[in-house]
Order: C-alpha cells, then sequence, then structure tokens
C-alpha cells in the first residue's frame, strides 16, 4: 500500500481526528483484501473464499492497517464492506488458531493487541461504512459487520458470535456491541450458546438494518453508500464520530477484560479440543479444562 500526502488540516477533540481537508492518495495492495471504487465508494471484499473467508494471520494484521488508509483517501465518502464467494467471513481461521495455541505469551498477546487495534481503528473512520452481508458471519466476521453503520443481511445468511463453540470467550467486540444492539439478556444467550440467527430473525432482534433476497443485497448496500456519501459531508461523518462515542465507551468498559480473557481461554484443553474437533470434522467433547 503506497501514500502519498497532500497535506491536512485537523481538529481533534476526545481522542478523535476531524480531517478537513484532503490527506493522501492510496493505492491499495493487499494480500487477502480486494479494494476498488465505485465512483466515491469503496468496495472492500474479504477475499478468502476457498475458507469462507476465514481470517487468518495476514488478514487479520491488513485489517488493522485498512482502516485508516480508507479514512486517509480523499476520493472516499462511503464504504461498502463484502465477503467473496458464498461467505461474509467464518471468523478466525481454525488453523491459525492451531498455531496460536503454540505460540508464546507474547505472540498471544500480538494477536490480541491486533484485534483491538482493528476496531478502533475501525471506529475512527469518519466516512460511513455499510455492510453487505452475503452469506455466514460468525465470530470476528460477526463483529466486522456489526461494526458498520448500516448492516444489509441476505436474508439466506446467517451470523452469529461463535466464539464459545471454539472454546474461548468472545474477545473480538461481541461482549461490546450485541448488548448496544439487542439488550443484555439477549447477548448474553446469543454469546454464551454461540447460536447463530437468519437474517430475518437478525431483523427482528434490531441486529441488522435491512434483510433482502440475496440479488439485491449489493444494490441496496450500494444505494445506502451513495445516498451517506452525497450528503452533507460533515454533517453525516461527524454525527456518526458522535454517536461511536458510544461504541468507544463500551469498548473501554469490556474490551480489554475480553481481550485478556479470551488470551487465558486460548491455553486451555477445551480450546485444543475445538480445534483439533475442527480440523478432523467431529463434534468437541469439552471437559472443563
Amino acid at each position: 500500500m503506497g501514500r502519498a500526502t497532500l497535506g491536512a488540516h485537523a481538529l481533534s477533540y476526545n481522542g478523535w481526528e476531524f480531517i478537513h481537508e484532503e490527506v493522501a492518495i492510496m493505492a491499495y495492495d493487499y494480500r487477502t483484501l480486494l479494494v476498488s471504487k465505485e465512483g466515491n465508494v469503496a468496495i472492500v471484499t474479504l477475499n478468502r473464499p476457498e475458507v469462507l473467508n476465514a481470517v487468518d494471520e495476514v488478514m487479520h494484521s491488513e485489517l488493522v492497517g485498512l482502516w485508516p488508509a480508507l479514512a486517509a483517501d480523499p476520493e472516499v465518502d462511503a464504504i461498502v464492506i463484502t465477503g467473496a464467494g458464498r461467505a461474509f467471513s467464518a471468523g478466525g481461521d481454525m488453523r491459525w488458531m492451531q498455531s496460536t495455541i503454540q505460540r508464546s505469551f507474547l505472540g498471544q498477546r500480538q494477536t490480541m493487541r491486533e484485534a483491538l487495534d482493528i476496531l478502533e481503528n475501525m471506529l475512527r473512520v469518519e466516512q460511513p461504512i455499510v455492510a453487505a452481508v452475503n452469506g455466514p458471519a460468525t465470530g470476528l466476521g460477526a463483529t466486522l459487520a456489526l461494526f458498520c453503520d448500516i448492516i444489509v443481511m441476505s436474508e439466506t445468511a446467517r451470523i452469529g458470535d461463535t466464539h464459545v463453540r471454539a472454546g474461548v470467550v468472545a474477545g473480538d467486540g461481541g461482549t461490546v456491541i450485541w448488548p448496544l444492539l439487542v439488550g443484555i439478556h439477549r447477548a448474553k444467550e446469543y454469546l454464551m450458546t454461540g447460536d447463530l440467527i437468519d437474517g430475518r430473525e437478525a431483523e427482528r432482534l434490531g441486529l441488522v438494518n435491512k434483510v433482502v433476497p440475496p440479488e439485491e443485497l449489493m444494490p441496496t448496500a450500494l444505494a445506502y453508500a451513495r445516498r451517506l456519501a452525497a450528503g452533507a459531508r460533515w454533517a453525516v461523518r461527524w454525527t456518526k464520530m458522535a454517536l461511536n462515542q458510544w461504541l468507544r465507551w463500551g469498548l473501554t468498559l469490556t474490551q480489554p477484560a475480553a481481550v485478556a480473557l479470551e488470551m487465558l481461554t486460548f491455553n486451555t484443553d477445551d480450546h485444543r479440543e475445538a480445534v483439533q474437533a475442527f480440523l478432523a470434522k467431529r463434534q468437541p467433547q469439552f471437559q472443563g479444562r
């Protein structure tokens, strides 16, 4: 990814930086992400379709840098994020999880640091972000979708935070966003069971904004993005920034504990069993260790 700086004037308030001028021309070059543009709308595609766009070490790192790059791009007034193939994202790649088990404490800490950076950087993006959930969105995949500003979901897709099924704490942001969207008791239900929700139920619960047939997904998401991009730029962007204070508060309140506890569960026998069961295509047998 290259960057040519044009100059910037910024106003900082409570940790946020509000960009007043065009700041950079961006060239996007990623291994696991595709970034294209339709006018002033950037389209980000999670691009590991052979594994349902599961997040490996490379994609995890690239997601950290993606959001600042988009935020600094003067050609982008709105963003749509979707998945290649038949999934939005299956969350963390279990093969990566297997290697994470074998890492040192410092290696695990780096992964958890990136997990926090992805969310913090995403919340700093002033441009509206629209999720086009085209298929399964689980674990970190669900969090990426739900941290967007508008979520459009295919009626054939399913969404859920499945961390517990992998024997780990929902440390990618689920403890932040789910209570704000569906209330604390439903959040506990879905995060402690790892159950998946279809599009219509997600819409009924208020988890997503709109559910449409698969063929209408991208046109609907792009229509939202173009409408927001055509609005009064600073009114739209700074309204979003004000609302994102709720998410920043939630991030500050729960995320450090969730990340730390997730790191601890990476070292449990139950997590090892979940990974081994996934790779062997069998049901895990948890022992509470």
